[in-house]
């Protein structure tokens, strides 16, 4: 058994522990509601984007998909594929989710003949990339808790060219969809070539183009799959904060048990200590005695 002394400063360790532990879930807590407040301000807009879309797509000719974000390869030989990732950890199993869903995705996209490329917004997403050797097309980190479109369109816009050019016969990205304080799914969706609304255009008034269709739909196509990106990160800022905020309450909870334990065993140590004193005089006395 470990002496009083050294029992009693591991005890003062874990307090320290539980106390910056504590500060961290504070902090991520008012972190977390103001990116949840981001994620619920931008949803409306990114759901009405998308009905937009579905309403084009759906109308739009064979001619006017050509060339844009809706052409459909008929081989697919490369593909790009976005990670969404926090620059930092100590938020759970969140990151090891999107990253390991990542991973699945490229080894499956190798069986079938494909190369991947993956562009990064966040450290861990670069470290990952570094760490398995994959081709990394592009980065982006320190975006910071409450980004503007304007700040991620870097990596964005470089995605969307690379399939507008031919480089790329399908985009992806991959991130972390908030669904609540307790609960954010890794989730993959797909950026080019954009999926056709399933919207019945029939009963509904058609749409007049100036110009013409093709170059709308080349306009506001690749402004959609920004605005999708966008939207991802909000979801994976809201999500590492929640995640964040219920790993620091529970290391919390577990630090102080701990010192419960610690305490309970110091105790016991102490009571043995002092029981072989006592009887170490009752000894000496007995042995004056005689």
């Amino acid at each position: 058994m470990a002496s009083s002394r050294e029992i009693k400063r591991r005890i003062r360790s874990v307090k320290n522990v539980a106390q910056i532990t504590r500060a961290m879930e504070m902090v991520a807590a008012s972190k977390m509601r103001r990116a949840q407040r981001n994620v619920l301000a931008a949803r409306p807009y990114a759901d009405r984007m998308r009905d937009l879309i579905g309403e084009l797509t759906v109308r739009a000719v064979s001619s006017a998909k050509k060339g844009t974000l809706l052409e459909k390869r008929a081989t697919v030989r490369r593909v790009g594929l976005i990670i969404v990732t926090p620059d930092r950890g100590l938020c759970g199993s969140l990151v090891a989710n999107v990253l390991r869903r990542a991973a699945r995705f490229v080894l499956d996209q190798r069986a079938q003949g494909r190369e991947v490329d993956v562009f990064v917004y966040g450290k861990k997403g670069r470290e990952f990339v570094t760490r398995t050797g994959y081709t990394l097309a592009g980065q982006m980190i320190k975006i910071g808790d409450s980004p503007k479109i304007e700040d991620i369109l870097g990596v964005a816009i470089d995605a969307v060219k690379g399939f507008e050019t031919g480089r790329y016969d399908e985009l992806y990205m991959i991130y972390s969809e908030f669904i609540n304080t307790l609960v954010q799914r890794a989730a993959i969706k797909q950026l080019a070539p954009v999926e056709a609304g399933e919207t019945e255009s029939k009963g509904r008034a058609d749409f007049t183009y100036e110009p013409s269709q093709e170059e709308v739909l080349r306009e506001i196509l690749p402004r959609y799959v920004e605005s999708q990106i966008y939207q991802a990160i909000l979801e994976s800022i809201a999500s590492f904060y929640s995640a964040q905020m219920v790993a620091m309450r529970n290391a919390t909870k577990s630090a102080k048990d701990l010192v419960k334990d610690l305490t309970l065993t110091f105790n016991k140590a102490r009571q043995a200590a002092i029981t072989k004193e006592v009887s170490e005089i009752a000894s000496g006395a007995a042995a004056l005695a005689e």
